[in-house]
């Protein structure tokens, strides 16, 4: 399997956090890869190698170019007004508040392009976000070039990330941005997988009024789960995306019975789509042991989860999500990639 990944993830390594009304460490961390390249390398799962650069065109097909222009300057608008700490959200417009543009002032601003206010912007934050899409990028790359299947290890994750909207550690999504890639590069139909334990808001959000991308997501009922305001069942699309997204929200306790229905489902409603190619958002939180979710899925799951997907028989690119169990997290990524390789039990 081809494996991309770059060093310069470290460049993101906030220290804060806001969760349960403390600043906390964050729960995304760079000791993720490292558990999974660690597990890559004991299994022999394939050689890893660097991205290429694509530059910035890709990601403006979608994402907003004022957005973008924020998330470059951030950081350095943040420490130029003055603050000492790391930058997160304190504001924001409200469904009471209608003005609808951002304010000159970078504390309104990040606000205003918040989703939500436990994701710090840190030092290094744009151009690890910067080079995680050019992971899934690369990995879009490799399997136009006839590779059946790729994992683009990013990080920051991706999948929570709006056209210009960031937070949930996500910054530029990376698994849209991959797929719309393969459009633009002659695909008549993407499908875009999401099995991370919350749900894909960003990525429903961009694609949710066309029909060339079908979006598809396994996750947390947004009434108890992040990120809260999408992911109902009865979220289908609109216009000419009308039923090309289909969302599977299970409650708290989940395991992987009722959850590998939902996914049997949404294969079957792949393999009636028949995308030439597809992106999974691998989040890996629907494990028992995350610290952020409550799902109850066990190790060996995952393994199964990646024959089911590969019986689709589909071009598929891994892009890499969610996942906060960290001791956990290697094995249970590496097990829906060897299930994969593996391929459907007859």
């Amino acid at each position: 399997m081809d494996i991309i990944h770059t060093e310069a993830h470290r460049r993101r390594n906030p220290s804060t956090e806001l969760y349960g009304g403390e600043l906390v460490r964050p729960f995304e961390c760079p000791e993720r890869v490292d558990h999974i390249l660690k597990e890559i390398a004991a299994r022999a799962l394939g050689p890893v190698s660097a991205p290429r650069d694509f530059g910035l065109e890709p990601v403006r097909r979608v994402h907003d170019g004022a957005y973008l222009d924020f998330l470059e300057s951030c950081w350095t608008d943040w420490r130029a007004a003055g603050y000492q700490g790391e930058a997160i959200a304190s504001c924001w417009p409200s469904r009471a508040m209608t003005r609808a543009r951002p304010p000159r002032e970078i504390d309104g601003k990040i606000g205003y392009y918040a989703l939500a206010g436990e994701t710090s912007i840190s030092e290094g934050t744009w151009e690890a976000a910067r080079a995680s899409a050019d992971v899934a990028l690369t990995g879009q790359a490799r399997l136009a070039e006839g590779a059946r299947t790729a994992f683009a290890l990013c990080r920051p994750p991706g999948h929570h990330a709006a056209r210009d909207m960031f937070g949930g550690y996500c910054f530029l999504n990376n698994a849209a941005i991959a797929a719309q890639a393969m459009i633009d590069a002659g695909a008549t139909r993407v499908a875009v997988l999401d099995v991370d334990f919350h749900h894909g808001n960003g990525t429903q959000a961009i694609f949710y009024d066309r029909a060339d991308v079908m979006f598809l997501s396994l996750h947390g009922d947004p009434d108890e789960a992040f990120p809260y305001f999408l992911g109902g069942a009865d979220e289908t699309g609109e216009g000419a995306g009308k039923g090309f997204t289909v969302n599977y929200p299970m409650p708290s306790g989940t395991g992987y019975a009722e959850w590998s229905r939902a996914l049997q489902d949404a294969l079957t409603r792949l393999s009636a789509y028949a995308p030439s190619a597809l992106v999974v958002s691998l989040g890996v939180d629907a494990f028992k042991q995350d610290p952020i979710s409550f799902f109850t899925l066990e190790s060996a799951d995952f393994t199964d989860m990646g024959r089911r997907i590969a019986g689709l028989g589909a071009p598929t690119l891994f892009v890499m999500e969610g996942g906060y169990a960290v001791a956990e997290i290697g094995v249970n990524a590496v097990n829906v990639l060897a299930g994969f390789e593996q391929g459907p039990e007859l």
